[in-house]
């Protein structure tokens, strides 16, 4: 199917009419000859985009690292920090119960009384008699070998 334009090509004479033909054009059989310079070159920009992500990706992963080691520290502190709370109203209960007169107090209303010479035994700090000492014997070692 034949297009036809109008252009103005001359002043003075009017419009010329244009006709164009379609010419079908079959370029199937052809084959593009690679050109090794520019493939050298798109090989080249190919490497350095790749290293260029990689090394995007290497600072982001230490960035990133950063943060969440920040994140665990802090973390790790207000665990230390409520462990020594913790610890120091352990050591305040363990000195209130520990406290002599609130022993005596709590002995009497259950109705015990002070031990009576002779009755308690202090462990630790003093040796003990002579007579109960056991010193330990090294004795004579046989061997028992069986003939076959």
């Amino acid at each position: 199917m034949a297009t036809i334009t109008m252009t103005n090509v001359r002043r003075g004479y009017g419009v010329t009419p244009e006709i164009y033909l379609p010419k079908p054009i079959d370029n199937t059989r052809l084959v593009r000859v690679g050109d090794p310079r520019q493939r050298r070159e798109m090989q080249i920009f190919s490497c350095a985009l790749g290293l260029l992500c990689l090394l995007l990706l290497a600072f982001c992963w230490q960035h990133y690292s950063s943060i969440e080691y920040g994140y665990r520290n802090e973390a790790t502190r207000q665990a230390c920090e409520q462990l020594r709370e913790s610890n120091r109203q352990l050591q305040l209960q363990e000195a209130q119960l520990r406290e002599p007169r609130r022993i005596d107090s709590l002995a009497h209303q259950i109705g015990l009384q002070a031990p009576m010479a002779g009755q308690f035994v202090t462990l630790g700090g003093r040796a003990a008699e002579p007579a109960a000492l056991v010193v330990a014997q090294a004795t004579a070692i046989s061997v028992v070998s069986v003939a076959p």
